[in-house]
């Protein structure tokens, strides 16, 4: 199951905005005052508070309840909040040069300008038209199905099914069934959503939308483009070292007919849809021995008689371990913790925040196993992180980067380590598994965490190129199957063309939510876990510290998210890990004792594709 994240609701609170009477900035005479500029962000945040809830609210019940009707509400909804978020990004470049501003102002400014995720030109229907796009897209692919032995089987059961099934040929009719019925009939809506999109981010000053994402981090988008590239490099020879042993052990398997020795991998052998991460493949490249754990987390859970329910509960008690207050009776309410038997719901995990305040909730279709236990500490850690920052102004209610908020529920999941499991009562002391097992443990674990690396760079390394024109709508299929295997090295099991269009199936594509916030999410939570095990006073290997019911730990944590945006990420990484700098190192440190014994294990064996 995938452990990525829509934040739909923050989206909506900066980046999708209601019901807007004009598509420009505010009329101002004369020369613009800082008075003017102060007043300017008072009413810009009051208002754009406002519209957010009910634009919040109607984007839960599409995503919750898709039918052709509350389609029709969400575009109408997305139009008038990207109206809104358009008049007052315009605006706000008015004033952002002006000398003597306060921090806050300009920086409110700053993010006022640059908080549309996709903005809308100004000219007459363009906001509805990219709306419906938008809508559009996203609802088509939470309808969207592929088949299994002839028969449609939906998105979630599909996701679960390329984990499960080993026989190649199966294997090969999901993903190609997958890719062409949802991707490719989105192509032609995606290009006419780039032009609209990236005329709408000229006008606010950018280049493009692409430039308009990268610029969202305190620092210019070449600095960030570059910075990406450079913690790449510092994570990239731990990849090449686990795909060189996965190729070898998927050969062993499957033979040279299926899987070739050298050469990139077949994507749909790796027991994702997306080949983004690879843990559900486990059983394949398992060492003897060692990667017998001697537990499976899901069966843990299936033993103690855990459903849906008592497992985000247990999410929660991680939590109040720290000192956090519990999650709020709405919570449980209005939250879709199971996927509903009467209509077509968007399974993809998400975490809301209703109302900026205390009305937050999940989106998930849960079941039963190892990856949905990961994912719901992963979602909540969002809750936690939006209810910390509640009382910070409108415009600061957010993660320092979105980074930061994809990496602290994150950062918790590291924590469930089998003396965790202990500790709640799912693992029984004497089958804690020992020492010798910690390679398996350190190999499960990068199966997802740096499997999913290049994943994380090159989606948006992909869209960057579509929104500057570097990649021509006449070769979206070729640029991706190209990035594929630059960075990850692997194949698609059957011939594409330019007909096809896979980077559609993958959700954020179509739904429009930036992706490099999880590359930087995999870096940074590895941060976060050691400044936390270093707090802890945690002594024994990195990989088996947890710093569950630790409240010291928690009373720092809280420092950091409850500062929210109001600061430039690098002062609130400051306050919880001591650095000002986002590195792979930690991540390195983590998995050391596994590249060591990769690197044994890949004696003689070619690297690279």
């Amino acid at each position: 199951m995938i452990r990525t994240v829509s934040l739909i609701a923050l989206a909506c609170a900066i980046a999708v905005p209601v019901s807007a009477q004009a598509q420009t900035a505010p009329a101002a005479t004369g020369k613009p005052t800082v008075a003017q500029a102060d007043a300017f962000v008072a009413e810009a945040e009051q208002a754009m508070a406002a519209a957010s809830l009910d634009a919040n609210r109607v984007a839960w019940v599409n995503a919750t309840y898709i039918t052709d009707d509350t389609d029709a509400l969400a575009a109408k909804s997305g139009a008038d909040m990207t109206d809104l978020g358009v008049k007052y990004a315009l605006g706000a470049a008015r004033y952002a040069s002006l000398p003597r501003l306060s921090f806050d102002t300009k920086r409110k400014l700053n993010l006022l300008r640059g908080g549309l995720t996709l903005p809308a030109p100004t000219r007459a229907g363009a906001s509805e038209e990219l709306s419906t796009l938008t809508t559009k897209m996203s609802s088509s692919y939470g309808k969207g199905m592929g088949t299994l032995d002839g028969k449609p089987i939906n998105g979630s059961d599909i996701e679960a099914a390329m984990g499960s099934v080993r026989d190649p040929a199966k294997l090969t009719e999901m993903w190609t069934s997958w890719n062409d019925k949802v991707g490719a009939p989105m192509r032609g809506d995606y290009a006419k959503m780039t032009a609209i999109s990236n005329e709408g981010a000229r006008e606010l000053g950018y280049k493009d939308v692409g430039a308009l994402w990268r610029s969202g981090y305190d620092m210019t988008p070449e600095q960030f483009a570059a910075l990406t590239d450079t913690i790449w490099k510092q994570v990239e020879p731990l990849y090449m070292a686990l795909h060189t042993y996965t190729r070898w052990k998927l050969n062993e398997k499957y033979g040279d007919a299926v899987q070739a020795k050298t050469g990139p991998i077949r994507s749909d052998l790796l027991g994702n849809m997306w080949a983004q991460e690879w843990g559900n493949i486990y059983d394949i490249v398992a060492p003897k021995g060692a990667g017998d754990l001697g537990f499976d987390t899901g069966d843990l859970l299936k033993a103690k008689g855990y459903d849906p329910l008592k497992m985000v509960k247990q999410g929660e008690g991680f939590y109040s371990s720290l000192g956090f207050a519990p999650l709020p009776e709405t919570f449980w309410k209005r939250s879709q913790i199971t996927k509903p038997a009467d209509r077509d719901v968007i399974c993809h995990a998400s975490a809301w925040n209703i109302d900026a305040k205390d009305d937050i909730r999940i989106k998930m279709c849960t079941k039963v196993n190892a990856d949905d236990f990961v994912t719901i500490h992963h979602e909540l850690g969002h809750n936690y992180y939006q209810r910390a920052y509640k009382a910070q102004p409108f415009l600061y209610a957010n993660g320092a980067n979105d980074g930061f908020h994809e990496a602290i529920g994150d950062t918790v999941a590291l924590s469930i380590t089998p003396d965790y499991l202990v500790k709640i009562g799912l693992l029984d002391q004497a089958k804690v598994p020992s020492a010798d097992k910690d390679i398996g443990l350190l190999l499960r674990q990068a199966m997802d965490k740096v499997a999913f690396l290049p994943f994380g760079l090159l989606i948006d390394k992909w869209r960057w190129g579509v929104f500057s024109g570097q990649i021509p709508a006449t070769g979206y299929q070729a640029a991706w199957d190209a990035l594929r295997l630059q960075y990850q090295g692997i194949k698609p099991p059957v011939v594409r063309d330019e007909t096809k269009f896979d980077a559609g199936a993958k959700y954020h594509i179509p739904a429009a939510v930036p992706y490099t916030r999880y590359f930087l999410a995999r870096v940074l939570q590895f941060q976060f876990y050691k400044a936390a095990c270093d707090q802890s006073g945690w002594k024994g290997p990195l990989h088996r510290c947890s710093f569950y019911d630790n409240k010291a730990v928690g009373t720092k944590l809280n420092a950091m998210l409850s500062m929210g945006q109001s600061k430039p990420w690098p002062d609130a990484l400051q306050v919880f890990t001591g650095s000002r700098e986002m590195s792979g190192a930690a991540l390195v440190e983590y998995f050391a004792p596994l590249k060591a014994w990769l690197d044994v294990q890949n004696k003689g064996k070619p690297t690279g594709w």
